[in-house]
């Protein structure tokens, strides 16, 4: 077994760095039959919640949401803040469900734009990174790339719209040229591709790079077909084919940030790569990264202005993922994160760890200055990430987890709160983790907003997480109480997907039983 986890991580290690998309052979079990959760009910009723609708609206409440099997069917005023609620409320007859909420916050279900269900070489089984989703008010993921096979994600996929196994409504890319693993030869042979993935259910194309001729192609098709398109602008291609050129030919999400600043230079061409660079070399990679965004035109010039502008003329979704970065800038804190003793496995820790075989385990020797050079790319980064908001571009947020010790769930909360530290207002962080996302998705008819006529899809907590977004985290927050003593507050207490309410404690219960498991059979 060790032998062949070895053998597949240095192949993904290697596919990874030649800027293949692949088909992982070895995936993790299965998630087994959903055992979590209750409903959904012919009436369930939200007493007394303060929500936040996710479009953009400022907090209100209190209010009782009722819930018809999966649908909000009402959304009632009940009274002002802080004074006994009179009058009128919803009637629950006889086998409804209602939940005494007063005092508690009410979000749309989070979307996660970039989430990797993980490969056998991270994780045993896609339960854990499922129910930590879950747990975490994800009720929505974007897979990008399904890595894991078409035929394993379409399971996934099925059995979470008949609410079969315990998950997030999973939305499938599949990574461009998957299961072939080779570049296409022709514009007919990546149409040919495209029309096939479509009839097996994909919802969208995952591009990490290709010759700007077969991308043209493959994204006309996919637009034909009623495929959304991302990409991951790698450096192999990025001269022939940056952000903004993408745009242009039609693609729609743009993940991470490779390809933005090349589309800024305004002196140069290729990015000033050091004559030794060598892209296998991963801390090349990522050390030659966290210099990309200072050569890029500055923020408020006329090349900024007329690349941020021409994108959002093209109605083009940025998908930043910044989280998964964050261990550039300040590894030891991503190493130390509140969360790894409990929640993260043995196999996943083994993967953070430096390796020369392995897809961004890139810290083989990493300094106060990389360091310092990814902070400096973080500022103007978020810069252009604040701008394109202000002037009403479309930012989402992914987690991209599983990888540079990010673990599912957690890393999303953090995105959040990079967003905000990026100037977005909190009311603005959330909107990019629902409505934008669903818009980007093609689904926000259907979730992303809480209102009348849309599937319940919830996230419920106690403490006001527009205040403090680490009140979010499964860990919780910790602060003082009024007797000086240290207590933990937080964490998500209902996730509601598709009407039916989960436990969010009891999911990660879940979860720490499975890594307390792993960790006794080592």
């Amino acid at each position: 077994m060790f032998f062949k986890r070895f053998v597949v991580l240095v192949t993904v290690s290697i596919l990874f760095a030649l800027n293949y998309s692949f088909s992982v052979d070895a995936a993790p079990q299965k998630a087994p039959e959903r055992i979590r959760g209750e409903g959904p009910f012919n009436k369930l009723i939200l007493r007394g919640v303060t929500f936040v609708d996710g479009a953009g609206a400022p907090a209100r409440g209190p209010v009782d949401i009722v819930i018809t099997k999966n649908r909000i069917t009402d959304i009632v005023d009940v009274g002002h803040p802080g004074v006994p609620i009179v009058g009128e409320r919803p009637k629950a007859n006889p086998g409804d469900k209602e939940l005494d909420l007063h005092g508690h916050y009410v979000l749309p279900g989070f979307i996660d734009m970039h989430g990797h269900m993980g490969g056998d070489y991270q994780i045993s089984s896609v339960e854990y990174s499922l129910k930590l989703w879950l747990a975490h008010g994800i009720t929505t993921v974007r897979e990008p790339g399904s890595f894991n096979g078409a035929e394993f994600v379409m399971q996934h996929v099925k059995a979470s719209e008949i609410n079969k196994i315990t998950a997030p409504r999973i939305v499938p890319y599949f990574g461009f040229g998957s299961g072939w693993n080779k570049s296409f030869e022709s514009t007919k042979e990546a149409k040919t591709w495209v029309k096939k993935i479509a009839k097996q259910g994909a919802k969208g194309i995952k591009f990490s790079g290709a010759h700007p001729k077969i991308f043209k192609a493959a994204v006309e098709e996919a637009k034909k077909q009623g495929l959304g398109t991302a990409m991951h602008h790698a450096q192999l291609n990025v001269v022939h084919l940056n952000v903004l050129d993408s745009a242009r030919m039609g693609l729609t999400t743009m993940e991470h940030w490779y390809g933005l600043p090349e589309a800024m230079f305004e002196n140069q061409v290729i990015q000033n790569y050091p004559l030794d660079y060598n892209y296998n070399n991963e801390q090349h990679r990522f050390g030659e990264a966290g210099k990309l965004w200072q050569q890029a035109a500055e923020e408020g010039s006329e090349k900024w202005n007329a690349v941020r502008d021409e994108l959002i003329a093209l109605d083009f979704t940025i998908n930043p993922t910044m989280t998964i970065y964050e261990a550039s800038r300040d590894l030891m804190r991503e190493r130390n994160a509140d969360w790894h003793d409990e929640y993260t496995t043995p196999s996943l820790w083994k993967f953070f760890q430096a390796s020369r075989y392995a897809h961004g385990s890139y810290w083989f020797d990493w300094t106060t200055q990389d360091e310092i050079n990814w902070k400096n790319n973080y500022r103007k980064w978020m810069a252009f990430l604040d701008d394109y908001k202000n002037h009403g571009g479309r930012v989402t947020t992914g987690s991209d987890s599983g990888y540079i010790y990010k673990v599912y769930g957690f890393g999303y909360i953090r995105e959040l709160e990079l967003l905000q530290e990026a100037g977005f207002h909190p009311l603005e962080v959330i909107k990019s983790a629902t409505i934008n996302g669903a818009e980007a998705l093609g689904m926000d008819d259907q979730i992303g907003s809480i209102a009348v006529g849309k599937l319940a899809d919830l996230v419920i907590v106690k403490e006001n997480p527009l205040r403090n977004f680490k009140t979010l985290y499964g860990t919780g927050h910790v602060k003082l109480d009024e007797n000086n003593k240290p207590v933990t507050v937080g964490g998500v207490k209902y996730t509601i997907k598709d009407g039916i309410v989960f436990d969010a404690k009891q999911l990660l219960e879940d979860v720490r039983n499975i890594v307390k498991k792993e960790k006794e059979a080592k």
